[in-house]
């Protein structure tokens, strides 16, 4: 996939809102395989449904959302599946993490599916990210910010055209958000992925090609 195109989309939700001044909805926009963007966002203005429409999780939204030209409403279950193990990855806001499980068994889950990446691979992400000494401990024991590190390298796991995360760094300090960008931006380096990052607030420190506010 080489292109996202957003064709006047808009959350049906704010069908009736007047005045609305955004650079993602109701707009004209494309995202190009490569490049980096940042979606700055107050909460509630619809970052969340943003990545959620992208992969397919939820389609209650006015306009067109096309990938390399084709319209998403028209895909079916078995492309979804092929996408979200070739193509397009994403870290959810909410994590979507299996408590009784370990750390590790939570990544191995999808690495398996995809056969992407090697187990001493995994650790080696695991100790950048200071979560070594975590990967036995089932994720609920976990603060959210050991668990947004564990969703991190699970969103690793498979190739990718792009990664979409929505506030991926909103319970990490300085050093792990820097680690976290460094992953990143050499993962989407080796891919020549393109990367789609949300926030409210604090951002991954990255090279964005733009800037959008919603």
């Amino acid at each position: 996939m080489n292109t996202i195109h957003l064709q006047h989309t808009l959350p049906q939700v704010f069908a009736d809102c007047n005045g609305l001044t955004s650079d993602v909805w109701h707009r004209d926009l494309v995202f190009e395989k490569g490049k980096y963007y940042l979606v700055e966002a107050a909460s509630g203005t619809g970052k969340s449904s943003l990545c959620s429409y992208l992969y397919g999780y939820r389609d209650d939204y006015q306009g067109i959302i096309c990938f390399d030209g084709r319209n998403i409403r028209s895909l079916h279950k078995d492309k979804w599946t092929c996408l979200r193990r070739t193509s397009l990855s994403i870290l959810f806001q909410g994590l979507r993490l299996f408590p009784e499980l370990t750390a590790l068994e939570n990544v191995q889950l999808k690495n398996r599916l995809t056969g992407y990446k090697k187990k001493k691979d995994l650790l080696t992400m695991f100790d950048a990210l200071n979560i070594a000494d975590k990967a036995d401990e089932p994720v609920g024991r976990l603060s959210f910010g050991q668990q947004q590190r564990v969703a991190f390298v699970r969103s690793l796991c498979q190739p990718i055209d792009f990664i979409l995360l929505d506030e991926p760094i909103s319970h990490l300090d300085e050093a792990n958000a820097t680690v976290m960008a460094r992953l990143l931006t050499e993962e989407a380096t080796r891919q020549g992925a393109g990367i789609i990052s949300t926030s409210i607030g604090k951002h991954l420190e990255m090279d964005y090609y733009n800037t959008l506010k919603l």
